[in-house]
């Protein structure tokens, strides 16, 4: 296999344009599926109770209580499937296809209670303006299963790059974790310090939620496909409170921008995908922002920072 060959299997190239309705229709099955995780996960700071998480097949939400047993709900994005296991020997599946939001969410509940789950859940999404129910949406139906694997592939290269990078932090750190509201996938870094509140308004969320989330001056990282105002997938930081300065600091790798809309730094998917080294690529633009955030807000980085250990 040739280089290019091997990077083009590890870091496909994703068009916002061709999968842009496959992307609105996944998302809201994924808001679904978290929605559950946030009925029946304990709350956690900054809402990582609520987040799904990257497997070697798709996202998972992890184990979550039915009383004295468990469960889990997985998306599979190799053989394009929705499993729920439970700890008692439970198990359902529907296969992902070309349907409704509607009816994905009378299917996933029918499998619920097929193995013994009730859940409810507020059928309204999160983050998304001009929403429709889940119940009531028969306008989202697009399911193309090659470009949904694409984006899982570009998924898992942003995942285990992500994690490389969270381990150089010993300060208070999320986990990578897949934040169903935006369809992002992210890391934050904390100083340590309190932050002014959030004003929140975001569409179809609480703003205790946003404030929670941002209770703590934090340095921000992620991986988002895009969406019509940006329509291309990127890379993100963003720190919060932006402190004076960060919008004009120099970052790479080239091709690296400030984008005033968004107020955040955003690196284009296919500026890491095209490098001779996409890893080093994707540090370079994390390493980068951080220190512009870190710097400029005076966090003390010594005593935040620890040394990589790569595995042998």
């Amino acid at each position: 296999m040739t280089r290019t060959a091997f990077t083009e299997a590890r870091w496909p190239a994703l068009s916002y344009a061709e999968w842009k309705d496959t992307l609105a229709t996944v998302h809201l099955w994924t808001q679904m599926v978290g929605k559950i995780r946030l009925a029946r996960m304990p709350w956690l700071n900054h809402s990582w109770n609520v987040v799904l998480y990257v497997t070697a097949r798709g996202l998972t939400t992890t184990p979550m209580p039915d009383g004295d047993r468990t469960f889990e709900i997985a998306f599979d994005f190799v053989e394009h499937e929705l499993g729920i296991v439970t700890s008692d020997g439970g198990k359902a599946s529907l296969k992902l296809r070309p349907m409704s939001v509607a009816a994905f969410y009378r299917e996933l509940m029918g499998r619920l209670r097929d193995v013994g789950i009730t859940v409810d859940i507020r059928t309204m999404p999160c983050e998304i303006p001009d929403c429709i129910a889940f119940d009531e949406d028969e306008t989202h139906a697009s399911y193309d299963a090659g470009h949904v694997n694409r984006y899982f592939r570009a998924l898992e290269q942003a995942d285990r790059v992500l994690k490389r990078f969270r381990s150089r932090f010993c300060g208070k750190s999320s986990p990578v974790h897949f934040f169903w509201g935006g369809f992002d996938l992210a890391v934050t870094r904390f100083s340590g310090r309190t932050a002014p509140k959030h004003a929140g308004g975001i569409p179809h969320m609480p703003n205790w939620v946003a404030q929670d989330a941002y209770s703590h001056e934090v340095a921000s990282l992620g991986f988002w496909p895009g969406a019509d105002m940006l329509p291309e997938p990127v890379f993100y930081a963003y720190a919060y409170p932006e402190p004076a300065g960060y919008a004009q600091a120099r970052v790479g790798p080239a091709g690296a921008y400030y984008h005033e809309a968004l107020r955040e730094f955003v690196l284009p998917y296919d500026v890491v995908r095209q490098a001779s080294d996409p890893d080093q690529a994707l540090l370079a633009f994390a390493q980068s922002t951080y220190e512009a955030a870190a710097n400029l807000a005076h966090w003390d980085r010594d005593a935040l920072e620890c040394e990589e250990r790569l595995p042998r």
